[in-house]
Parts: structure tokens; sequence; C-alpha cells
């Protein structure tokens, strides 16, 4: 990976957590911030590795297809 790919990464982890920190208590529905991702051309697999990445880092909890910040 290159540097300006690595830093792009970095852009999108920090965007998709902020929209989650916005959905506040309700939570964030996975469909929706995929729907974004999907229009800057984001696949289902690349959106599925993504969410489960920040999960994993612990920035992110998930419950159905709900998104919480942690």
């Amino acid at each position: 990976m290159t540097e300006q790919q690595a830093t792009a990464m970095r852009l999108i982890f920090s965007a998709v957590i902020e929209s989650v920190k916005a959905a506040g208590s309700l939570g964030a529905p996975g469909g929706i911030i995929y729907a974004a991702l999907m229009t800057q051309g984001c696949s289902l697999s690349q959106f599925q590795s993504l969410m489960s990445a920040l999960v994993r880092s612990g920035k992110l909890t998930q419950e159905g297809d709900l998104y919480f910040a942690v």
C-alpha cells in the first residue's frame, strides 16, 4: 500500500467513524453507510472489510445492521 493509499484509508475510516458518531444513540444503519460509500466506488466486499476492521479495532460496535461509536 502506498502512502497516498494509506492516507486515503485513514480519511475514509475517520469519515465513517464521524458519521456513526453523528447518528448518536439510535445508531447508524449499515445500508446507509454502504450506499454513501458505494457512490464513491466501494464494493460490498470492501464495505464489509472496512466495517469489520472498525469493529475489531474497537472504534465501532455492531448490533444487527446498526453501528455505534465507542
